[in-house]
């Protein structure tokens, strides 16, 4: 299936490793122009040379930590000053913290909400009054299983992942009659930079930390986070303009509920 983004606009934010990059690479490659809104400089700067090698949609960087609503404006001014329209939004940012409940303080809990939720509530506060005047726009909300499924010491993710799920479900019925489709996206177990980091804390090579991961996904093997953009890309097309209000898992069948 082709799907052609082209004269679509998008913001993903963690974009510039793991599952957020591979989504901002398949937008770009659909046509999209993509900023692509993270945290470092440098990595941002790899990420848009290594998008626009491959495309001639326009690729920008912007830096901002979107825990921190000033951030979060400027992001969004910037998107705007460069491509006049934001079509698209992936809410991506943010890594999975958790530990039992006797450890989660009001602080690790408060900022878990801030990059996790409020930066979500956020971005789409500020863009869906010009989706709505359009009558067009695609959000995505990139949780993980745990929104539906929530394991022991799981908190604070458990709790922030299943408040966005909520929002996305709430968001779809509000927003569905303007045209702007809302949808969560679920992660098992797909390859990601966090994991190269607790591989390395557990003193244990990526490929062997994948491997002890494995026998818990029905389907073998760790995910690609190519596979996860594919359905991404779908969901923001035109090809996926009856879907609103799901929330999908992507984890070779790792959750057990559907």
């Amino acid at each position: 299936m082709k799907i052609d983004l082209s004269g679509r606009a998008a913001i993903v934010t963690g974009g510039s490793k793991g599952i957020g990059f591979a989504v901002a690479t398949r937008f770009a490659a659909s046509g999209a122009d993509v900023a692509v809104v993270a945290r470092t400089g440098e990595t941002i700067k790899e990420a848009v040379a290594a998008i626009s090698k491959s495309t001639r949609t326009r690729v920008i960087g912007v830096q901002a930590d979107v825990s921190k609503a000033a951030d979060i404006q400027r992001a969004y001014d910037e998107v705007m000053k460069a491509f006049d329209k934001i079509d698209i939004v992936v809410n991506n940012a943010g890594t999975s913290r958790a530990m039992p409940f006797e450890k989660v303080t009001d602080e690790i809990l408060y900022d878990d909400l801030e990059l996790k939720l409020f930066a979500a509530v956020r971005f789409i506060r500020l863009v869906t009054p010009q989706m709505k005047e359009r009558r067009w726009g695609r959000i995505i909300n990139v949780l993980n299983i745990g929104a539906k499924a929530p394991r022991a010491n799981s908190i604070p993710t458990s709790i922030s992942r299943a408040a966005g799920m909520a929002m996305t479900k709430a968001l779809s019925h509000e927003l569905a009659s303007h045209n702007v489709l809302v949808n969560a996206m679920l992660v098992g177990f797909i390859r990601a930079d966090q994991h190269v980091q607790r591989a390395k804390r557990a003193n244990m090579t990526i490929e062997e930390y994948y491997k002890a991961y494995e026998k818990e996904i029905p389907i073998g093997r760790v995910g690609e986070a190519e596979e996860f953009a594919n359905l991404a890309c779908f969901l923001v097309s035109e090809q996926g303009s009856y879907i609103t209000g799901t929330a999908i898992n992507v984890d070779g069948g790792r959750s057990p509920v559907v």
